[in-house]
């Protein structure tokens, strides 16, 4: 499959998750959404979980694809700049995404299974936002910046507005805090912590 049809597959995930849920999530319905045959889906996707992670990814390179090298700017600013445009990603997508957090409250197992992947995808939103380091810190940032998507996709869940102005306030805000964390630790240099990881 194309990216192209990388992008559609998902937007029929979304579709079948808002109106069905999770636990009604089937490969049948969703191969009748995206107008495609289950053998086409069966080898690259053994399990439901499988298609979450084409999400992630298809996300990480929506917003890979828009980062211009050389952006300039303050670190912090860059990471809030890669931060949002994965809500703008994620905007379209909306009342699927809002069901399946909602149906992961009685599913903490899926929840489990997410982690991993999203701490990899942090490290791309790191490396996008071109903030440089050794991998040591990166890992160590990378699990910060879990903390902080993390508390501001609860923002998002809130927020109807059209310019999602709760979210980047909450956004503000923990990045703010994930600073402080950080330099309070001396995890990072005193002058370019744009985040740590916040006590759980």
């Amino acid at each position: 499959m194309s990216e192209t049809d990388d992008d559609a597959l998902i937007a029929a995930l979304w579709r079948v998750v808002a109106n069905h849920g999770w636990a009604g999530l089937t490969m049948g319905r969703l191969a009748a959404e995206a107008g495609l045959p289950m053998a086409a889906l069966r080898d690259r996707f053994p399990t439901r979980f499988d298609l979450l992670l084409l999400h992630g990814k298809v996300v990480d390179r929506t917003v890979l694809a828009g980062t211009i090298p050389g952006q300039g700017g303050a670190e912090r600013d860059r990471l809030f700049d890669v931060l949002m445009r994965r809500f703008d990603t994620m905007q379209p997508h909306r009342a699927g995404i809002l069901r399946l957090l909602k149906d992961m409250r009685s599913d903490p197992g899926l929840a489990a299974l997410l982690m991993p992947q999203l701490a990899l995808s942090m490290r791309w939103m790191l490396d996008a936002a071109e903030i440089e380091t050794d991998v040591r810190r990166q890992r160590v940032m990378a699990l910060g910046l879990v903390g902080v998507w993390i508390g501001t996709v609860r923002a998002w869940v809130e927020d109807d507005s059209e310019d999602l102005g709760h979210t980047m306030a909450a956004l503000d805000r923990l990045l703010d805090r994930a600073g402080q964390v950080g330099r309070s630790l001396r995890l990072l240099p005193q002058a370019a912590a744009p985040m740590a990881p916040e006590d759980a």
